[in-house]
């Protein structure tokens, strides 16, 4: 069976360093690194009563793992100004209920650069920001912030097809 549709003699997968993330209808600048999608079902054992030697297994609760994205250390505040929405120093009265939850969309692009997959992620907020990394006199690292993004679910963008490679 063919691993792709389109282009039948291709063999390899993506690779997984192509990738963009938008939110508010705009593409985040400067990312760096984004964690998994990750969704894990709880399984649920019963027993029946006339035959108690092998449990029955069926799906329980699921849960979406948070993402993580990183990004250089920079003047550009969206990392920072999502994260303020949830809470910052002026307390919970200061948050704003009406926009702290954001969907966001995460694109797949082939070396081409060609988009090949797309996820829409739901309802996602900022769990955990950090602004500065640990600061080092002796290092020659790059200033990377994280946020840790909740969210309730993921679905992948159909209508986003296999393109013609070249």
């Amino acid at each position: 069976m063919a691993r792709f549709t389109v282009n039948s003699e291709r063999f390899d997968p993506y690779h997984n360093f192509k990738f963009k993330i938008k939110w508010d209808g705009q593409y985040v600048a400067g990312l760096s690194k984004c964690s998994a999608l990750k969704k894990t079902t709880e399984v649920t054992t019963w027993y029946e009563a006339n035959d108690q030697s092998v449990p029955h297994k069926i799906p329980g609760k699921t849960t979406y793992d948070p993402i993580t994205l990183s990004a250089g250390v920079t003047h550009d505040g969206t990392f920072e100004n999502w994260a303020n929405k949830v809470n910052n120093f002026q307390g919970e009265a200061d948050m704003s209920l009406r926009s702290f939850r954001k969907d966001i969309t995460l694109e797949v692009c082939n070396l081409q650069g060609k988009t090949v997959l797309v996820y829409n992620v739901f309802r996602c907020w900022v769990s955990e920001y950090t602004a500065l990394p640990e600061l080092d006199a002796a290092g020659n690292a790059v200033m990377i912030q994280v946020l840790k993004l909740e969210n309730e679910g993921w679905e992948r963008d159909a209508s986003v097809t296999e393109p013609t490679e070249s």
